[in-house]
């Protein structure tokens, strides 16, 4: 009898206790696109759709011993990043990878709210440059990101996104997705670049207040689609029609009193 190997990613992030972002939206992710997930938890928050109301970074000795004993038993095909909140964390994730020989690392730099404050302080930011920005295949950063990855003006056109990845590859991210759903503009449009691909992936902008996770549900899609032995470009294609059909069908949840979920499970929950 023939032996069929489960595709497994793992998430490395901060828990959302409302369940829209974070790890709870990337092992909701996993699961809808047929890849199991583990996790490794970063931070605990309390959060609902109103706001995040306390947060707990987890130590960093038991973000190790996590690393430790997800990547020692299971066979990790893809790893996505999420929000790391200290360069001391920042650290040691890097240290885990490097030491389990890590593959198709998926890096969302979690750094600014959706109100432009920065979420990291300087050190984090230098140390997610030098430690995690080169050992991932591809990093997924807004355009409110980029901006504070490369110590630049927000981008406002597709000549200045452009610009922008190019400069992040020369950081040293191997590819680069940068996202620009942040204009105004009737479709939302992302540049994926690498060093010998470039192509740009659009979706219908949808007319929706709910969108919590979106950036943690893309991200979580395309390390899916590279554990399930896809191209980048395929993972990253179908990443963004999963993402685009989870926001289209956000109205038909009613999940708490401020901005909800994105619906994950849009194709197999009965309406």
């Amino acid at each position: 009898m023939s032996t069929i190997n489960t595709p497994i990613a793992v998430t490395i992030a901060g828990s959302d206790s409302g369940g829209g972002a974070g790890i709870q939206a990337d092992l909701k992710t996993f699961s809808a696109l047929g890849v199991y997930g583990a996790s490794v938890l970063t931070a605990l928050t309390a959060q609902n759709t109103i706001g995040v109301s306390a947060i707990h970074d987890v130590p960093e000795a038991f973000i190790a011993a996590q690393m430790d004993s997800v990547y020692s038993d299971f066979n990790v095909a893809a790893t996505k990043i999420g929000m790391l909140s200290q360069a001391p964390i920042i650290r040691i994730v890097a240290a885990g990878l490097a030491h389990h020989g890590a593959q198709k690392i998926v890096l969302d730099p979690v750094m600014v709210t959706t109100s432009g404050d920065l979420l990291l302080s300087e050190n984090a930011v230098e140390s997610l440059k030098c430690d995690l920005l080169p050992v991932a295949d591809i990093i997924t950063p807004n355009l409110h990101e980029a901006a504070v990855l490369l110590g630049a003006d927000l981008a406002v056109s597709r000549s200045e996104m452009e610009s922008q990845a190019k400069q992040l590859l020369a950081l040293g991210a191997r590819a680069v997705l940068l996202k620009g759903g942040h204009f105004d503009e009737p479709s939302a449009d992302d540049l994926y670049l690498s060093s010998d691909e470039g192509k740009w992936f659009s979706a219908p902008r949808v007319p929706t207040r709910n969108t919590h996770g979106t950036g943690c549900t893309l991200s979580s899609a395309i390390a899916a689609g590279l554990a399930r032995g896809n191209s980048m470009a395929a993972s990253i294609e179908t990443a963004k029609l999963y993402l685009s059909q989870a926001i289209a069908h956000a109205d038909d949840l009613t999940i708490g009193q401020g901005p909800g979920p994105v619906h994950h499970f849009y194709a197999t929950w009965n309406s």
